[in-house]
Order: structure tokens, then C-alpha cells, then sequence
């Protein structure tokens, strides 16, 4: 059964959450150049769990809010699991997995899955000239994904073929206009992590063998400022392995929340 749950943030922000399948219950975040129709191994997925996947603020059926933040976006996440209550599972792949991992320090998550999530090691005073020419790009949302997808996500041209040809591409292009914000709150945030390895909640990363040099050193810094936790390397995969080898996807979501 597929319904769609409704939420209000803690700034008051109207979020949207697309709720399917039984079992424990898993929040799923996903990155900046995407809504909850990104995850197709849904249906995989909730054969084992209760999926909550959020529309981030700006996208899909979720509310925009005021001045946009990447605190915002944080207190977003908490909201989702705070809603659910028990014992919840977290997953975030990207931009989504910086965000997990932050709003885990706020709430209470019984463990936690990131897929290459990613910040500079220190923050940039202004957004970097390649975010400036993305943010003139915002009349062609279309080419502005594209671009975003090849040259920054480093996506090869089977995959970004394969993310066109599925029907979650009008959603992402519609979503386009939000990239070069979040890539700006990115260059721009101090990522603190204290808080969460203060905790004693199972963290998890996971890395493509095949993925850029930033998203892997970027993975290798978060793991190593977080003590307990450990690092799963996907063969022959890139960023996206959830589309480019779901099966493989899957099984390791499975092994590490239900250890099977």
C-alpha cells in the first residue's frame, strides 16, 4: 500500500513524504539533483521495510519555506523520523547523506546508512565560480541538470541516459532551479559532527569503487571523524548504484539494517 504522509517542519514548512511496504521503518534522502521518485528499488526495499521518502523542501509535493538554509533541511529530516517515533531507520545519499548525517545528533535514529555524502573540508566565504555560472544556468533547467549530472556528479553518459529514460526525469527537472542553492550552502557549511559521534547510533558508508576522487576523499574524512563506524565499497559502482545495479543496492541496504 502506497499513501502519502503530510508533515509541518519546525519552521512551520508544509513537507511531503511518499510512505509504501511493511517492516521497520526507513527514512530515505535523497541528493540535490532529485525528488522521492528518485528511488527506484522502492519496490525492492519495501518488501522488507516501511519506506518513508521524503520530497525535500522545494521539490515534489513538499513546500518550499522561506529563506533557504541547509539548517532548514536538517530540521526537515528530524521532522520526518520524529513523526514515525520508535525505532527508525535513516538513509541518505549525497547532499540527502550530509543531512542524515546531522540531523542523526538531533534525533533519535537506530542506525544509519550514507551513500557518499559530501562537504569541502573547510567552508568557502562565497559561492565558487562554478556554482555562480550554474546559478545563470536556471533558465534552462533541463541542460542545467544535465550538466550538473556529467560534470559534477561525474554521471556517465549510460547512466545519465538510463536517468532520462526513467520516469523520475520530469520530477528532476522540474527540481533543477534548486541545484545551484544547495551547491552554494554546501561550499559554505562547516560540517560538525561531534554530536553524532558523542552517540552511540551505527553508522555506515557506503562508497563506489568507480566514484570521483572528491566523493570518495569526502566519504573517507566523515568515516574517520566518526569512531564506530565503517565504510562498505561497492564494486564496480559509481554515485548511483541504486539505479545502475539495484540488486546489489538492495542487499547491502538489507545487510546492514536487518543484518541479512
Amino acid at each position: 500500500m502506497r499513501e502519502r504522509l503530510q508533515l509541518r517542519s519546525a519552521d512551520g514548512t508544509r513537507l511531503s513524504a511518499d510512505r509504501r511496504g511493511s517492516g521497520p521503518p526507513l527514512v530515505l534522502v535523497h541528493g540535490i539533483a532529485g525528488d522521492a521518485s528518485r528511488w527506484i528499488v522502492s519496490r525492492r526495499l519495501g518488501e522488507h521495510f516501511t519506506l518513508y521518502a521524503l520530497d525535500r523542501r522545494g521539490r515534489g509535493a513538499s513546500d518550499d519555506g522561506g529563506a533557504y538554509a541547509l539548517a532548514r533541511e536538517v530540521e526537515d529530516v528530524a521532522a520526518l523520523v520524529d513523526s514515525i517515533g520508535g525505532e527508525v531507520f535513516l538513509l541518505g545519499h549525497s547532499f540527502g547523506g550530509l543531512l542524515a548525517l546531522e540531523a542523526t545528533a538531533r534525533t533519535e535514529v537506530a542506525k544509519l546508512l550514507v551513500y557518499e555524502p559530501y562537504a569541502p573540508p573547510a567552508p568557502a566565504p562565497e559561492p565558487s565560480a562554478v556554482t555562480r555560472s550554474f546559478a545563470a544556468m536556471i533558465a534552462d533547467p533541463e541542460a542545467l541538470l544535465v550538466r550538473f549530472l556529467r560534470d559534477i556528479v561525474q554521471m556517465s553518459d549510460a547512466d545519465v541516459a538510463r536517468l532520462r529514460a526513467s520516469t523520475a526525469w520530469p520530477a528532476r527537472v522540474a527540481a533543477a532551479r534548486t541545484i545551484p542553492r544547495e551547491m552554494a550552502a554546501v561550499e559554505q557549511h562547516r560540517t560538525t559532527f561531534e554530536p553524532l559521534a558523542e552517540r552511540a547510533t551505527p553508522v555506515r558508508f557506503l562508497l563506489g569503487e568507480r566514484s570521483p576522487p572528491f566523493l570518495r576523499e569526502a566519504t573517507e574524512r566523515f568515516h574517520a571523524q566518526l569512531p564506530g563506524s565503517d565504510v562498505v565499497e561497492l564494486p564496480n559502482q559509481a554515485h548511483v548504484a541504486m539505479d545502475a545495479a539495484p540488486d546489489l543496492f538492495e542487499r547491502e541496504v538489507r545487510a546492514f539494517f536487518l543484518g541479512g
